[in-house]
């Protein structure tokens, strides 16, 4: 027995599992809220690649994605999509956590 045996996941149906949860996610998400876009962040050492989706307002979420899957993000989605180390994030999600950290320290007063 190896060292991360333990942690290795147990037969094929999980990461299928996963990444069908995660596209129903993303579908789910982008129908509820208004004028979203993907941004698609790259691989790193440290996490695979990953897309945001940003709605109109700033509200966003990020979620790994299969890199055979970003094709069809756009068109599937119906949404726009960048790369986000060409067009960087939009203004309005910076502006969405400043206002949810300013909502936060309110209700802890």
């Amino acid at each position: 027995m190896g060292l991360f045996d333990r942690f290795a996941r147990r037969g094929g149906k999980g990461r299928r599992a996963k990444e069908g949860s995660t596209a129903q996610y993303l579908a789910d998400w982008t129908v509820a809220r208004i004028g979203v876009e993907a941004y698609v962040e790259p691989k790193t050492t440290v996490t695979p690649v990953t897309v945001v989706l940003v709605a109109n307002d700033g509200e966003w979420t990020r979620r790994a994605v299969d890199e055979r899957d970003l094709r069809k993000l756009g068109p599937d989605l119906k949404i726009p999509v960048y790369d986000v180390r060409k067009t960087r994030y939009p203004q309005r999600m910076r502006d969405y956590d400043a206002r949810q950290k300013i909502l936060k320290r309110r209700a802890a007063e």
